[in-house]
């Protein structure tokens, strides 16, 4: 009888001290101080690909603009009280730079559930649809097109950015079609525009924008349903405790309530037809 309440002590022994290492592990993820090692290197890290009118790199000077590099710099000045410090990467890896941690945030990401297996995310800071542009003098490509069946068809050649959401969702929908994948945004457009490629599938915004400066031979197509639509936003570690995420979280939401986003999306915008004429 004392052999068997001798084991049972020790049991409950065990289990308190497991409880007890588990509650304090949990504390420590949920600790209220948040961006503590951010805090202390006294630098925000945020990796960054280009994409217009979201991300966009001078090439001269290298400097970055665009909605999601001026969030970065108001994060980090305004509620981290550090600077921030942008770390050139691409499409390919800006996953993968985050997961091993090159950098603390990863800028314009959309929010897949595929990418959801790997890292975290913001709440969405703009929102997003892929939609697809063409040349509207194409005979391969029905002015009442409204759907990803009106252009999946063998002879036509869809243009995409590597490794960008547009990709991945393209790459699902199209049986029949060309995909001709891109290292470089430039290069997309350059595609559409000498016809080494019948359309582009790209975010919204960026389509939009081709469209606004070459109204006289760009068309896009919605399709409907919408295709991939969802957030953009910033990407995370896996690991990040949750009341980190929740500061970014609040400031992208005030950012969005006060119009702020909205500015940046105008100004962002602007800055891209400009440069690109």
């Amino acid at each position: 009888m004392f052999h068997i309440f001798k084991t049972v002590s020790k049991t409950i022994s065990c289990a308190a001290i497991l409880g007890s290492i588990v509650l304090s592990a949990a504390a420590k993820a949920d600790d209220g101080d948040s961006w503590k090692q951010v805090k202390a290197s006294g630098v925000l890290r945020c990796g960054v690909a280009a994409s217009p009118p979201y991300v966009m790199r001078d090439p001269k000077t290298g400097d970055y603009s665009g909605i999601f590099p001026d969030l970065c710099r108001s994060f980090a000045k305004d509620v981290l009280k550090v600077k921030p410090e942008f770390v050139d990467t691409n499409w390919d890896n800006i996953v993968a730079g985050l997961q091993s941690e090159k950098w603390d945030i990863s800028l314009s990401l959309n929010d897949t559930p595929e990418r959801r297996k790997a890292i975290s995310f913001s709440a969405p800071a703009v929102d997003y649809s892929v939609t697809f542009a063409y040349n509207k003098n194409n005979p391969k490509i029905a002015a009442s097109a409204t759907s990803v069946t009106d252009i999946d068809k063998p002879g036509v050649t869809v243009i995409v950015l590597s490794g960008t959401a547009a990709d991945k969702a393209i790459s699902t929908e199209f049986k029949k079609a060309r995909i001709m994948r891109l290292p470089g945004f430039d290069e997309t457009r350059l595609a559409l525009m000498s016809k080494r490629g019948d359309v582009l599938a790209d975010d919204n915004m960026s389509n939009l924008m081709l469209e606004t400066a070459h109204k006289d031979w760009v068309k896009i197509m919605t399709p409907n349903p919408l295709l991939a639509k969802q957030g953009i936003a910033m990407g995370v570690r896996k690991d990040m405790p949750v009341n980190d995420i929740g500061e970014l979280n609040k400031f992208i939401q005030s950012e969005r309530a006060s119009g702020t986003v909205d500015k940046l999306i105008k100004q962002s915008v602007e800055e891209t037809l400009a440069q690109s004429h």
